[in-house]
């Protein structure tokens, strides 16, 4: 049977918060969006579960004159991962590295104020982290998510996402404690043609949602 499309991102989210009822109600549990896209499928994973809600920042470090490739990436709190095999094969040095980090360190605090105003981010020591994008193509963000997110010692990590590539979905599991992939359609060619409505989410709608937050 071919795989019933999401509506929209709203609708992915309480799609996905049934796959996730175990970890209803507790008082552990702590929901985190990746902006943009995840923090709607957020919003209602939060909100299905009792959940409080906040964001998770990723900003990808791409190579000096190569953008487009990552040998890295920052997080939420700073944190930086990088990608040791593409630092050491391309010789890139230290001083270019830490002006990358810099500069997109900068963005990220600009988009945290952005999105949570004065508000801290929730800290997530000794907690049920899960993680919620709005789908998983290459899994790279998320990846590099979940790397910066184990350095704050988190109980568990989970990764919850409506839709994935089956081979991403299978890749994460071991980086994280547990994978929920809603859906994971072959062939998968982009998340977008799993959704009917896959309208880019705006700056304004995360912080909407995220003033809402429980």
């Amino acid at each position: 049977m071919k795989p019933q499309r999401f509506r929209n991102r709203t609708d992915a989210g309480r799609r996905l918060a049934e796959k996730l009822a175990a970890y209803a109600d507790r008082p552990d549990v702590l929901v985190l969006g990746l902006p943009r896209g995840g923090v709607p499928v957020a919003f209602e994973v939060a909100r299905a579960l009792g959940a409080p809600l906040d964001v998770f920042l990723v900003r990808k470090l791409g190579v000096p004159g190569h953008d487009e490739l990552a040998m890295g990436a920052v997080a939420t709190g700073g944190l930086r991962v990088l990608n040791d095999e593409i630092v050491r094969g391309l010789g890139i040095p230290e001083h270019e590295i830490d002006a990358v980090v810099a500069r997109e360190l900068q963005e990220l605090s600009r988009r945290e104020r952005l999105y949570r105003g004065e508000l801290p981010p929730r800290d997530v020591g000794g907690r049920t982290v899960i993680l919620v994008d709005d789908g998983l193509a290459t899994g790279a963000t998320m990846r590099a998510a979940v790397k910066a997110l184990s350095r704050q010692q988190p109980a568990r990590i989970v990764v919850a996402v409506p839709t994935g590539s089956p081979d991403t979905c299978e890749a994460l599991e071991a980086e994280a404690d547990d994978v929920i992939c809603a859906m994971t359609p072959e062939p998968f060619f982009a998340v977008g043609q799993w959704y009917d409505d896959f309208t880019q989410t705006t700056d304004d709608e995360v912080r909407d949602l995220l003033a809402r937050r429980g």
